[in-house]
């Protein structure tokens, strides 16, 4: 009983202890380090789930009888909804955006009115030109069909849900501890608790440590969620995906110490924070794939270390990668701990 006490008493579980205890104090982190991130994924997961394509409008303007069988050709075509139409009616609709091509069947042709922009308009036109060809006659010198597969890991939401995983891993470890620590030091608490027996690593360490608690259950119920709902798969070790997120957690946790080490008032500290978050956000791959910015930025955006962890996340989750595949990963997330801690223990203003 002597023993355990001791152990209790120890500068270093107190001070963890204490980062437990304002942490489920406050209901509006637990909603945005637990909550938030199901509901995000389950907005997106229905948003993107599997589902008949859209079926892109097009206008036919009907001249003669012929036009009737070209009319039944193009709306029985998949990804096409034909709107028989005047030529005015037909030029008004392609103006305003409601139909994407108009088709008007000449004495010399066919004629396709569309923008030549837009993605869908191409699409369509390539469809109905094979109505047309096909009403017309011409026979396909090779037959051709489709098997459509609809596979787990290939869909947005197992794109996405990796995204999601390490944006709520560094959100919680960045803003979770960084505004922790600048509200002490506005409330001069800081210097009251540097002249208690703990030593300056062990403080910091403390809001490190309490990161591992939380990221038990934001992993776990995120995962799961996606998982039940939506069948996100976990193709890879489950040992070596919790070593990416414990290894994340930390990084992203040091990185709120090392920005938090200065600041002296909730704004600031929150407007450094946005500064370092922000491109990650948009450059790291969380809603879309990094590798569509220029290759001159690839190397800084590899670099950054939401890059790595939803690299890795991904790798290990829906490639099914092991430790030596993800190794680079892992070691731009590891340079990025011990370099924020080191400086964030140097740095660290106590007044």
């Amino acid at each position: 009983m002597t023993g355990e006490r001791r152990w209790l008493d120890r500068p270093l579980v107190q001070l963890t202890l204490v980062r437990y205890r304002e942490f489920y104090r406050e209901p509006e982190a637990i909603f945005w380090v637990f909550i938030f991130p199901v509901l995000l994924t389950a907005g997106l997961g229905l948003a993107f789930r599997s589902r008949a394509p859209e079926r892109t409008p097009v206008a036919l303007v009907a001249q003669s009888a012929a036009d009737t069988a070209l009319a039944a050709g193009l709306a029985r075509e998949d990804g096409l909804k034909v709107r028989p139409m005047t030529d005015s009616a037909a030029t008004r609709a392609l103006r305003t955006g409601d139909v994407a091509v108009v088709v008007v069947r000449t004495s010399s042709g066919v004629v396709y009115r569309y923008d030549p922009e837009r993605p869908d308009a191409r699409e369509a036109r390539l469809r109905a030109d094979e109505v047309v060809q096909r009403t017309a006659g011409r026979a396909d010198p090779v037959p051709a069909s489709e098997h459509p597969v609809r596979e787990a890991g290939a869909r947005y939401v197992d794109f996405v849900v990796p995204g999601l995983l390490g944006m709520n891993l560094m959100g919680s470890g960045i803003w979770g501890i960084g505004f922790a620590i600048v509200d002490a030091r506005r409330k001069h608490l800081l210097k009251r608790l540097v002249a208690t027996p703990m030593s300056r690593t062990q403080f910091l360490a403390s809001f490190v440590l309490s990161r591992l608690t939380f990221l038990v259950i934001e992993v776990a119920l995120l995962l799961g969620f996606a998982a039940l709902v939506f069948g996100v798969p976990l193709r890879g070790s489950p040992a070596l995906l919790a070593g990416v997120c414990l290894l994340s957690a930390l990084a992203f946790a040091s990185l709120g110490l090392l920005l938090a080490a200065r600041p002296r008032t909730v704004e600031g500290v929150s407007g450094i924070m946005n500064l370092v978050m922000l491109p990650m956000w948009i450059f790291s791959g969380v809603f879309f794939s990094s590798a569509r910015f220029p290759d001159a930025v690839q190397p800084v955006i590899k670099a950054l270390p939401l890059t790595a962890v939803i690299d890795a996340l991904r790798a290990t989750m829906l490639r099914g990668a092991g430790l030596a595949q993800v190794l680079p990963e892992l070691g731009v997330i590891t340079a990025w701990l011990v370099l924020s801690f080191a400086l964030a223990v140097r740095l660290f203003r106590w007044r």
